[in-house]
This record gives structure tokens, C-alpha cells and sequence, in this order.
């Protein structure tokens, strides 16, 4: 990946048929609000079923249309996550590794269905995200600490504790951190010690496979690291 090819933008497969999954929602809410008053007396249930499909689709659609047209752009520079809430950005000398996430259960070890990156400095992410895609993400990532428990809790208690993180972050820099980028600092700490990586993104962000969107985040790494030395 060189300066003056273009930005790789990447589209969300949860942000594809947005119009289409309203516009059906609108329609199945049209006949079975018509089905409820012109054929209450026989088709009462059915037309309330019709209607109710109708509202999620139009739930759904809404949901859909109000994501950013991309979730991601790579660029020479780095990586820039897109929520509708906020974004994050990594610099490619910032990410030490990218890989996807691995579980244990039993014997067996099996990937999970997301991209991680292993930062060498979350500083930057921590200091800059915006509080309300932090809230969304400490939401979301919630799962997340119920894979690779601590083997060594004895009170039962430890996967209910998990959820709650402390609201006080010191960086290593010294600089205190409070409110939720503290709570956002913690949960990466915890992520880092069970899953061995900072951030997360799910496969429903991406455009293609997990694996091959792995390939080509490394790929443009590796690009831009042969760029620089030369």
C-alpha cells in the first residue's frame, strides 16, 4: 500500500439492504394493518402477525440506514474504525499483531468470529475515543469475558464480577484516567489477559471473512513497513 493508491474502504454487511429491509417493513405493515380492519373478525391474529413483522423490518431497516456508509478505512497511515457513535484509529507501527481471537473448550480450540489487534501503546486509543462509542463497546464486548474464564476462581463468583469495571485508570505515563475511558482502559486489560488482544472487531463489520480480511490488513502492513524502509 503506497500514498498514492486509493483508501480502502470497507462496507458492513450488517449495512447492506438498509432501504430494502424498510421499504418491505412498510409494506408488511401496510396489509396487515389492512388485513386487521377490512378482516378482523377471521384474520384478526394473522393480520397482527403480518403488522408486527412489519414494525421489525422497519426497526431493522432504520437500524441499518443509520450506520456509516463504511465501518472501516485503511489508509497508508492506519487503520480508522466508523461507528455511529464515535470512531477509533490505529497507526500501523501501533499494532504489534492481528489475528483472530481463539477459545478454549475442553480439548478443542476454535476461532472466534472477529478480528483482534494486540497494540503496543493503547494510550492513544484510550485517551482519544469518544465516550459514547465507549459505553457502546463496553456493552457489546460484554460476551466477550465469558470465553477463557479464570481456571483459579473458586467462589463462582468471578464471571459476575467481570462485568463491573472500576471508574479509576492510571496510564503508564502516570496521567489519571476516570469516568468511562477509565472503565474502557480496564476492559482492554481484562480482553488482553483472556484473549491476548486490545481491540475487536466483529465479522458482521467487515465485507468478506474474518481470515481474509486478517490477509489483507497484514498485507497492507507489511506494504507499508517495506515502504518505509526504503
Amino acid at each position: 500500500m503506497s500514498g498514492n493508491e486509493q483508501v480502502i474502504a470497507i462496507r458492513a454487511t450488517s449495512k447492506r439492504n438498509g432501504i430494502t429491509t424498510t421499504l418491505i417493513g412498510v409494506g408488511l405493515l401496510v396489509v396487515g394493518l389492512t388485513v386487521i380492519s377490512a378482516f378482523s373478525k377471521y384474520l384478526f391474529l394473522v393480520g397482527v402477525f403480518v403488522a408486527s413483522a412489519g414494525i421489525v423490518g422497519i426497526v431493522m431497516g432504520w437500524f441499518k440506514i443509520r450506520e456509516p456508509n463504511f465501518s472501516l478505512q485503511i489508509t497508508p497511515d492506519g487503520i480508522t474504525y466508523m461507528h455511529r457513535s464515535g470512531q477509533w484509529q490505529l497507526t500501523w507501527d501501533n499494532i504489534q499483531r492481528i489475528d483472530a481471537p481463539r477459545v478454549t473448550r475442553g480439548i478443542e480450540t476454535r476461532d472466534l468470529e472477529l478480528v483482534g489487534f494486540r497494540l503496543r501503546d493503547t494510550t492513544s486509543v484510550i485517551e482519544t475515543i469518544s465516550p459514547r462509542l465507549a459505553t457502546n463497546i463496553l456493552m457489546e464486548q460484554r460476551p466477550l469475558l465469558l470465553q477463557n474464564p479464570d481456571e483459579n476462581c473458586t467462589t463462582g463468583t468471578c464471571a459476575g464480577n467481570d462485568l463491573l469495571e472500576d471508574d479509576r485508570f492510571k496510564t503508564a505515563s502516570g496521567k489519571v484516567l476516570r469516568g468511562v475511558q477509565a472503565m474502557f482502559a480496564h476492559r482492554m486489560q481484562k480482553l488482553r489477559e483472556r484473549l491476548g488482544y486490545d481491540l475487536y472487531i466483529a465479522a458482521a463489520e467487515l465485507d468478506r471473512p474474518v481470515d481474509e480480511f486478517i490477509t489483507l490488513l497484514r498485507s497492507c502492513q507489511e506494504q507499508v513497513k517495506q515502504s518505509t524502509q526504503t
